[in-house]
């Protein structure tokens, strides 16, 4: 009789990921425990830690992993047809319409209740964003299309924007968070990156929706 193929750690990893995902998606991350992906995997226990330190890192994984997979900033990198603005626009567009993993973000709106997760993302956001949005800013202001003097002060104001619209980090009704979303678009009106157009309008009242529901929950 043949013997199994043993897997190597990457494939392990791998199967882990993959069955986390559809089930942090079907079941919802709360109600899944790291026995449920390990039994859908076909694996002892011990592999999940010789792979991962606890559920809440599979989550980050799984996070990074599906913003590289479809990453909007590559999307619009060298792009002729759009000015640094229209880039600027099109990536929170094209972020925002990202369904499966604005899906998994609310998933991991309860975990940032922790303040060490919530440092870690905070930072993961900031070492991985704010170079992003710093390279399309001064795009934007080499080509006329972005009048502002804060390109850097931007850049790293906006990876933290979402984390202060989460009622799980700042706790605030459906109306509050409205409101802090209009102060945003008028503060960056201000700074000279007027963002908000009717169809980014109709994406961020759905955003602001699904977050108010789901981080209070």
């Amino acid at each position: 009789m043949a013997r199994p193929v043993k897997k190597t750690p990457e494939q392990w990893k791998k199967e882990i990921l993959d069955v986390a995902k559809n089930l942090f998606m079907s079941k919802g991350y709360e109600e899944t425990s790291i026995s449920d992906i390990m039994e859908t995997v076909g694996g002892a226990k011990g592999m999940f830690y010789r792979c991962f330190q606890s559920k809440e890192e599979v989550m980050r994984v799984l996070g990074n992993q599906m913003f590289f997979d479809n990453n909007p900033f590559e999307a619009v990198r060298g792009r002729t047809d759009l000015n640094g603005l229209q880039k600027v626009r099109e990536v929170l567009t094209l972020n925002n319409s990202d369904t499966e993993r604005n899906q998994m973000n609310l998933q991991a709106l309860s975990i940032l209740k922790d303040p060490h997760i919530l440092t870690a993302a905070i930072e993961e956001n900031k070492r991985i964003l704010t170079p992003l949005w710093f390279e399309l800013l001064e795009e934007g202001r080499q080509d006329g299309s972005i009048q502002t003097e804060y390109a850097k002060e931007l850049s790293e104001l906006l990876p933290l924007v979402n984390f202060w619209l989460m009622p799980s980090v700042y706790p605030a009704t459906t109306e509050e968070i409205h409101h802090k979303y209009q102060f945003i678009v008028e503060v960056l009106s201000v700074m000279g990156l007027p963002l908000i157009d009717a169809e980014m309008t109709n994406i961020a009242e759905k955003f602001l929706t699904d977050i108010s529901t789901k981080g209070r929950n």
